[in-house]
């Protein structure tokens, strides 16, 4: 074997420790590691993020895109675990976040098909507890397919989603050959989350022309209208929001417009950008190929909007034909005046690495006034304050893992979780010493791990408390072997949330290059022989 072959293999075969054994107690979970270049400072809105990170380039015999396990995941701004969601939700995931459902906290994800060459989704929408259990699946009514770009919940009642559906039409108006015969119709829907039940519907080809399309038939990007899988995507709908008065606000990205619909006969009230603009929209205000169009304010004859402005299409897999508008992507809040009809920036939020993604992508208002700005396709995500400061940038994976690596959008919430799964403990025995390390995959709650060795009969020696300040907690016992241990989770008032089951002692093994995933050693307690010691 050549040397560089040999340093392929080797480099493929190694790859995987940047992502396994960060967690004894959890030897299975090999979740992503934030690369993080802007440390996030005090004054980033309190919450956790809400990321869904995925490979979006495929995997080679020489090579492999990060991360190992893609997934929805819940991150505190050090990049340490809260929860990881992966193999719970079972299937491709995205646009992961938390909302509320008639009066209770959930967690919900788009779960289904994945077709990187299109930027299509097929499935449902999935929704959780605060126990991490499944409470409810939603599928599209009318016999549709729920795609992956959009669930917004109205009211916490009902829930908005948007349907790629194609069919057959004369597309010669367009430059159609007669074997060339299939569009997208982007549809939105409001459903009743509890009943299912089909609320409303609109049909962009019922209201939009094709001469709004951007992006020509047969251009490589859009579909080539060759069959219903390849059906051109003129106005691709990647993002829907409802009003007080029952109106409708839609991306559309593909015609590079934003639309207010009428939420009774579905008629259009207003268009931003793209071809038939109704509004006057400045150079510095323009967009194309955006994502995550929400209100913001509304009033008499003002009102003001957020979304992610893209700049740029291309298809995620890496293939050619890419279009670029501006220099980067960035956040945008834009005002309307709806009598001058004039369109106005309010602030743009442009990221510290001068990022341009060519898909995917979300800006969300915080409640503290600061904007979190997920990059899409370019794996990455910023909080900046509201004058466009940024106070947090961080990468989806590192090392060899960050390379490929994609997240549609991103989130910043509050969020209290308690497990209905027990904790996680294990003993391991060197030397003369064992180490105990524990963790409870999903937990917000726990302040304090109180440790215990037992005989497994009801007998229980107290080893030590540590206080909880990562997703694993771990106590070394020196010159003491626990052939039993235990854990109880310990709650802010003192209360015990959870106790572990009995775990046997065994012998501490640590894979090659193992050291790289241990505990921080100022997060280990230890056990001084006569009383508990914590760190």
């Amino acid at each position: 074997m050549r040397p560089a072959q040999y340093l392929g293999v080797l480099s493929v075969l190694s790859l995987p420790v940047y992502a396994d054994w960060q967690f004894r107690s959890r030897s299975d979970l090999a979740p992503p590691r934030l690369n993080i270049t802007i440390p996030a400072t005090q004054d980033v809105e309190k919450g956790y993020l809400f990321l869904a990170p995925f490979a979006g380039l495929p995997d080679t015999p020489t090579e492999q895109h990060g991360p190992r396990q893609a997934g929805p995941y819940i991150f505190r701004d050090d990049g340490d675990l809260v929860w990881s969601g992966y193999g719970i939700y079972s299937i491709w995931t995205t646009n992961f976040q938390a909302g509320r459902w008639n009066g209770k906290d959930i967690i919900f994800s788009f779960e289904g098909d994945h077709n990187p060459g299109y930027g299509h989704g097929h499935g449902h929408v999935t929704f959780m507890d605060s126990h991490y259990e499944t409470i409810r699946e939603l599928r599209a009514g009318n016999h549709k397919l729920v795609d992956k770009h959009e669930f917004h919940i109205v009211n916490e009642k009902t829930g908005l989603i948007q349907v790629y559906q194609p069919v057959p039409r004369d597309l010669a108006p367009w430059g159609g050959s007669s074997e060339q015969q299939w569009i997208v119709n982007a549809i939105i829907q409001e459903l009743d989350i509890t009943t299912g039940d089909l609320l409303f519907e609109w049909s962009s080809l019922d209201h939009i022309s094709p001469d709004e399309a951007i992006l020509p038939l047969n251009p490589g990007q859009a579909g080539s209208g060759y069959n219903s899988s390849d059906a051109w995507d003129y106005f691709h709908i990647n993002s829907v929001d409802k009003d007080a008065d029952g109106n409708y606000l839609i991306s559309a990205r593909d015609a590079c417009s934003i639309h207010k619909i009428n939420g009774t006969d579905g008629s259009i009230i207003w268009k931003l950008n793209g071809k038939d603009s109704s509004f006057k929209v400045p150079d510095n205000t323009k967009f194309c190929f955006q994502h995550h169009a929400r209100w913001m304010k509304q009033s008499a004859d003002i009102e003001i909007i957020s979304f992610y402005d893209n700049s740029a299409h291309g298809t995620e897999h890496g293939g050619g034909h890419e279009v670029h508008t501006a220099p980067t992507s960035s956040g945008k809040i834009v005002k309307l005046n709806t009598t001058s009809w004039e369109a106005e920036l309010v602030q743009g939020f442009f990221p510290p690495d001068d990022l341009l993604s060519k898909s995917q992508g979300s800006t969300q208002t915080l409640p503290n006034g600061n904007v979190l700005v997920g990059w899409g396709s370019e794996g990455a995500v910023t909080e900046f304050l509201p004058n466009g400061t940024a106070i947090f940038h961080a990468y989806m994976d590192s090392g060899d893992l960050g390379a490929g690596v994609e997240n549609y959008r991103a989130f910043r919430y509050n969020w209290t979780g308690i497990p209905n799964e027990e904790p996680s403990l294990i003993a391991l025995e060197s030397g003369d010493s064992t180490t105990l390390h524990v963790s409870w995959n999903g937990d917000t709650e726990t302040r304090i791990w109180r440790f215990y060795a037992t005989d497994g009969k009801g007998f229980k020696e107290l080893l030590g408390e540590v206080d909880r300040k990562s997703f694993e907690t771990s106590l070394r016992v020196p010159r003491k072997k626990v052939k039993f241990a235990l854990a109880e989770a310990i709650g802010e008032n003192g209360t015990i949330l959870r106790v572990t089951r009995s775990a046997a002692a065994e012998p501490d093994y640590a894979p090659l290059r193992g050291s790289f995933g241990l505990p921080n050693s100022d997060r280990i307690g230890r056990y001084d022989g006569q009383k508990p010691f914590a760190v």
